[in-house]
């Protein structure tokens, strides 16, 4: 059975044919336009351009919002145009195809699980890092999504009392501390010279030697092992996949941040610790969840696992 993942995002939207494996046999991308009616024309158009070569049973959205939990209603998304729209039907009637729908870090979160650094584990925790933090938890295979369908906002935990402010509305969370956003903003307060930087400039520099930058990484890598005690607290995740962006600069913070996280976890030196891994599949995962989860869906129906 092959299926089709896509990761709608919101400067393209990523289109995979994926096998039962999790191998990506052909990709297809359109940019993503305005509005919804045109978003669910590009997004139906790039699909028809895999089908018209393969065979295909089902198709999976990958999208950074909050998803219903039947799976088939986009209720927001920051950065699309769909509001309370029953995005699963319409694709589906377009396509001829069963569509589900499912949020970004867990689809890539279950091609973690299913086919990289997270196979075998009964509970496993996804911690996104690029601009913000998403995170997704699997447990015994299937996704953990709360009553809503929101859960885990992990990015948002409150880390810093009247901390950074946060566009969600608080301060001091999680990923203002530990992001790419979090990483320009550390090397700024710290004295950065010339027009404020990026994230990938600090870590740039950074891999340069650079003191400042050095000393930032340093900082998100404290953060870092602070929010993963947090999830360990509360989850007692068996694997930790950090993923995003921010993962291809791991080497420069993640020992940094598996002591500080088995330092600062309740119980620390007298329990197991989750194995902390940088993700295997990098910027294709959420077509590959996506695809993995239209595949369960298409053989047992509206439980998706």
């Amino acid at each position: 059975m092959l299926t089709i993942g896509v990761d709608v995002g919101g400067t393209s939207a990523r289109a995979a044919v994926v096998d039962e494996h999790g191998q990506i046999l052909q990709t297809h991308r359109v940019p993503t336009p305005k509005t919804g009616a045109e978003l669910n024309a590009a997004i139906a158009d790039t699909v028809r351009a895999l089908t018209d070569r393969y065979p295909v049973d089902g198709v999976g959205l990958a999208v950074a919002g909050f998803v219903s939990e039947d799976l088939r209603m986009v209720r927001f998304a920051p950065h699309l145009p769909w509001r309370h729209v029953a995005v699963a039907d319409e694709l589906s009637h377009r396509l001829g195809l069963p569509v589900v729908l499912e949020h970004d870090a867990n689809a890539a979160a279950v091609a973690e699980q299913r086919f990289g650094a997270a196979v075998g584990a009964r509970v496993a925790a996804l911690v996104a890092i690029g601009t913000g933090i998403g995170g997704a938890l699997v447990i015994n295979g299937d996704v953990f999504r709360g009553a809503f369908g929101v859960a885990p906002e992990l990015g948002h935990l409150r880390l810093v009392p009247d901390g950074r402010e946060c566009p969600c509305g608080k301060r001091g969370c999680w990923e203002r501390y530990c992001s790419g956003t979090a990483l320009a903003a550390t090397a700024a307060e710290l004295g950065w010279s010339g027009p404020p930087p990026t994230g990938f400039e600090v870590a740039r520099a950074a891999e340069a030697g650079d003191e400042l930058a050095l000393r930032a990484v340093d900082d998100l890598a404290r953060w870092l092992g602070e929010g993963l005690a947090l999830v360990a607290d509360v989850y007692d995740p068996e694997v930790v996949v950090i993923s995003g962006g921010v993962s291809d600069s791991a080497h420069l913070f993640l020992d940094k941040a598996r002591g500080h996280y088995a330092a600062a976890v309740t119980g620390a030196g007298h329990r197991p610790l989750a194995r902390v891994r940088v993700a295997h599949h990098g910027d294709p995962a959420a077509m590959i969840g996506a695809a993995a989860i239209a595949r369960q869906h298409v053989l047992t129906g509206p439980r998706v696992s």
